[in-house]
């Protein structure tokens, strides 16, 4: 079967659909606090996480493949990957796109996190690139979004780095957020 999943390529790391044996590493990850800070909601308990990832977020995987080997109109479905070292082969965190429905449309959103253990070596980055080119060269997104909380410098480099642009400042429920937008045509 892992033959078979979605696989993308970075520098030294590789973006790849979530497998059932990611679940216990994924689940470990989501409660690192340096994580759940930033995403809230995100560390819920194993038994949650357990029902998401299996009864949601790996067949949502396989509709959004099915939707891109059909043509790449991927509409509202979601992929969520996983972020592996090349190096050793540990899931070491995720990249995802989504819609997010507090933001005004288009809202398919990337998101992002690495594991505390493998920070500030630009394998977010890496993976943020990996799942953008990805999503303009084989679906119909032509406008990407990503939220940063105000006081998440990291990630607001990364944005950054991935040429998103900063739009403004806005509220959600939890917190104060840097809003960035990406277009298609702007990526080299």
């Amino acid at each position: 079967m892992e033959d078979s999943i979605l696989k993308i390529d970075g520098k030294d790391i590789i973006v790849r659909e979530f497998i059932e044996s990611d679940l216990e590493a994924f689940h470990s990850l989501t409660w690192q606090p340096e994580i759940h800070d930033y995403l809230p909601g995100w560390n819920v308990s194993k038994e949650q996480r357990r029902d998401w990832f299996l009864n949601y977020e790996l067949p949502d995987n396989q509709q959004f493949r099915n939707a891109v080997m059909r043509g790449g109109e991927i509409g509202d479905l979601r992929l969520r990957m996983a972020i592996v070292s090349k190096q050793t082969g540990e899931l070491i965190g995720w990249c995802c796109t989504g819609i997010k429905d507090e933001l005004p449309p288009p809202n398919r959103e990337i998101m992002y996190a690495v594991s505390r253990d493998h920070r500030g070596k630009g394998y977010a980055a890496q993976a943020a690139h990996a799942l953008i080119r990805y999503l303009f060269e084989n679906t119909n997104v032509e406008t990407l979004v990503a939220i940063a909380l105000v006081h998440n410098d990291p990630s607001n480099r990364v944005l950054r780095k991935c040429g998103f642009r900063f739009e403004s400042t806005i509220e959600l429920e939890d917190g104060s957020y840097h809003y960035y937008r990406l277009y298609k045509d702007s990526v080299h």
